[in-house]
C-alpha cells in the first residue's frame, strides 16, 4: 500500500474521541502493521514521567521485555536525547543496538513533539534489510503530528 494513501485512515483514527488515546494509538499500530509490508513491529514510546526514561505504550508485533528504555540507550534512547530521526538501515551495524528479536533487521524511530518538547516516539522494526526511505520518514512524521494533537 501506498503510504500517502493510509493518511487519511490515520486522520479518521485520531478523530475517534469515543475512544481512549490508547486505543486510537493501537488501531494506528495495527493500521500500520496490516498495512506496510516491511513494517513487522510497529510501537510508541513515550518519556516516562519525570525520568529520563521511556515507557513502552501501544503496539503490535513479537511480544518485547524493552518495557523501559533509558535516555541514551538503543535507538529510541539516542532519539529521546537528540530529538531527530533516526533510521537504522543495518541494526546489526549499530554499536548502540537493543535487540528486541534476531529477525529485525532494520529500525526506523520518530519522535512526537508536543509543543516543541519530545515526549515520545514512534519506534517501527522491520524484517527486511534497509526498507525504510525518505517517504517513510515523511509519513511517519504526518503520523507524529497527528499523534500530538490527541497527547
Amino acid at each position: 500500500m501506498i503510504l500517502e494513501d493510509l493518511k487519511p485512515e490515520i486522520k479518521n483514527i485520531i478523530s475517534l474521541s469515543n475512544l481512549s488515546i490508547d486505543e486510537r494509538l493501537l488501531k494506528i499500530c495495527k493500521l500500520l502493521e496490516a498495512n506496510v509490508d516491511y513494517y513487522n513491529w510497529v510501537g510508541f514510546y513515550f518519556k516516562n514521567g519525570d525520568k529520563n526514561e521511556l515507557k513502552l505504550g501501544p503496539y503490535v508485533g513479537e511480544p518485547t521485555d524493552h518495557t523501559i528504555i533509558p535516555f541514551g540507550k538503543g535507538i529510541c534512547g539516542q532519539v529521546a536525547v537528540s530529538n531527530e530521526n533516526f533510521v537504522v538501515p543495518d541494526v546489526s551495524a549499530q554499536d548502540n543496538y537493543i535487540a528486541c528479536s534476531i529477525t529485525v533487521k532494520a529500525e526506523i524511530v520518530i519522535p512526537i513533539f508536543v509543543n516543541g518538547e519530545n515526549i515520545g516516539q514512534i519506534d517501527i522494526d522491520s524484517n527486511t534489510p534497509d526498507p525504510f526511505t525518505e517517504a517513510d520518514e515523511r509519513f511517519l512524521e504526518f503520523v507524529c503530528s497527528e499523534v500530538a494533537k490527541i497527547l
